[in-house]
């Protein structure tokens, strides 16, 4: 009889892992402590909740590294982008998902696989014994933290993690605002109403940048020297870089057509992003914030169209912990000092949702692979996978060991010979390349 994989979180990383392992017909014990144990940020004890964004990025596969992400998972049978796409909701050339609908197809899908089963009770340590896969994600419990801590012999990197508000679409004042995605991106009316975008000129953008500045923020008193990770910085920071910088991250005014006022161009535009099917719920784009409950109702009314606005939830940020994996873990995600246990998702340095679920992805067909007596080698570094493992397993310079999102910057470099000298050309080598080599590697 094979023995059980224990699977601790029942994140993205955790529900990709057990189900991959599951269909590789090992049994597998799934430990989520929600919602007996809650956490800052989730509300439900579904599986695969999504609490920062409901955008899984590009799913454009032949010149984007996040895209050829998806296309990697896609092929290797991956739940979680079987029930993204299942769940899809128009937003342009990204891929956003219908969130609540979404985790419940997930924990359906897993509650109703034979070789699964599940246990609520918190994992407090980290055991010595036994094939166990940690995927607790960036709110790993305070006592397991500390356990990874003592198991490592070392603090583990630690930053903050900011998650932005969403609006009541029925609170926003369509006079003002108006439904378009960026460039027109999308031939169906549903498309078009993807995003909500309010104008600001530039009287009401330096009102707003000085109300942002001056808004009264959460402050942390413990892990003060932890930084923010660049893809999801509160945009309170951004504003404290430069007081234009937002206008060229998520506020720029490019690729949009005021309806309302077609011959004035806006100096500065706010956008928010269908977070549910029905059209009801709207996230506003890049707004993760620090700002405290009653500072963000403040500023965020400032904006043109949002004055009245209604939020069904508001923006906060937490602490964020993760291993230096290139120390810690070997080319197949095992702690070198305890090859019991395997680590997958955020914990191991990936960035994203995507990311997390690909890494849970290999930790759970690789530890499937081992109880069933072999050894499955990790993907090509030419793979958009196996750019990501091979980068958190030895290829990052341990010293400045961050997270990181998937970038063609994590692949070999493609020969520029050949005619292939424009970037777009130069990203579709990449992917070519990829897909080839991550087709032969399933084939083994």
């Amino acid at each position: 009889m094979t023995e059980t994989l224990h699977i601790v979180g029942g994140g993205m990383a955790g529900s990709e892992a057990a189900w991959q392992a599951a269909q590789m017909g090992v049994p597998v014990m799934l430990h989520e402590m929600r919602p007996r144990v809650g956490t800052f940020a989730h509300r439900t004890g579904n599986f695969a909740e999504m609490v920062c964004s409901n955008s899984f990025r590009s799913d454009d596969d032949e010149r984007n590294a996040v895209g050829l992400l998806h296309w990697e998972m896609r092929a290797a049978g991956g739940l979680i982008m079987e029930m993204a796409t299942a769940h899809q909701l128009p937003a342009g050339g990204a891929l956003a998902v219908d969130r609540e609908p979404f985790a419940e197809g997930v924990t359906a899908r897993l509650r109703s696989h034979p070789l699964i089963s599940f246990s609520e009770e918190e994992v407090a340590e980290l055991p010595s014994d036994g094939h166990w896969i940690v995927a607790t994600g960036p709110l790993t419990s305070l006592k397991l933290a500390e356990s990874i801590r003592a198991v490592t012999g070392a603090e583990s990197l630690a930053f903050f993690d900011a998650i932005a508000p969403i609006v009541y679409a029925e609170s926003v004042d369509m006079s003002v605002a108006w439904m378009q995605s960026r460039y027109d991106k999308g031939e169906t009316v549903e498309e078009q109403t993807a995003y909500m975008n309010c104008p600001m000129d530039k009287a009401q953008y330096e009102a707003f940048i000085d109300a942002l500045l001056a808004a009264d923020k959460t402050q942390f008193h413990e892990g003060e020297t932890a930084g923010y990770f660049d893809g999801c910085l509160p945009i309170e920071v951004m504003a404290e870089r430069g007081r234009e910088t937002l206008r060229f991250g998520p506020m720029k005014p490019v690729g949009l057509t005021n309806p309302h006022r077609p011959e004035v161009k806006p100096y500065a535009v706010v956008q928010l992003r269908r977070d549910n099917k029905l059209g009801t719920l709207y996230n506003i784009v890049g707004f993760q914030t620090k700002m405290k409950y009653g500072a963000q109702t403040d500023v965020f009314r400032m904006i043109p169209g949002l004055e009245n606005a209604s939020f069904a939830r508001l923006g906060g940020i937490h602490r964020n912990t993760f291993l230096n994996s290139p120390t810690l873990l070997d080319s197949q995600m095992r702690m070198k000092s305890r090859p019991c246990l395997r680590f997958a998702g955020q914990v191991t340095g990936v960035e994203g949702y995507v990311e997390s679920a690909a890494m849970g992805l290999l930790a759970g067909r690789m530890a499937a692979a081992e109880m069933l007596g072999r050894e499955l080698p990790p993907p090509p570094p030419e793979t958009a996978m196996g750019a990501l493992v091979t980068h958190i397993t030895g290829g990052a310079e341990a010293k400045t060991f961050q997270p990181m999102n998937v970038n063609f910057g994590l692949f070999p470099p493609i020969d520029a010979r050949g005619g292939r000298k424009g970037r777009k050309d130069r990203y579709k080598a990449y992917t070519d390349r990829a897909k080839a080599a991550f087709t032969q590697w399933l084939a083994t």
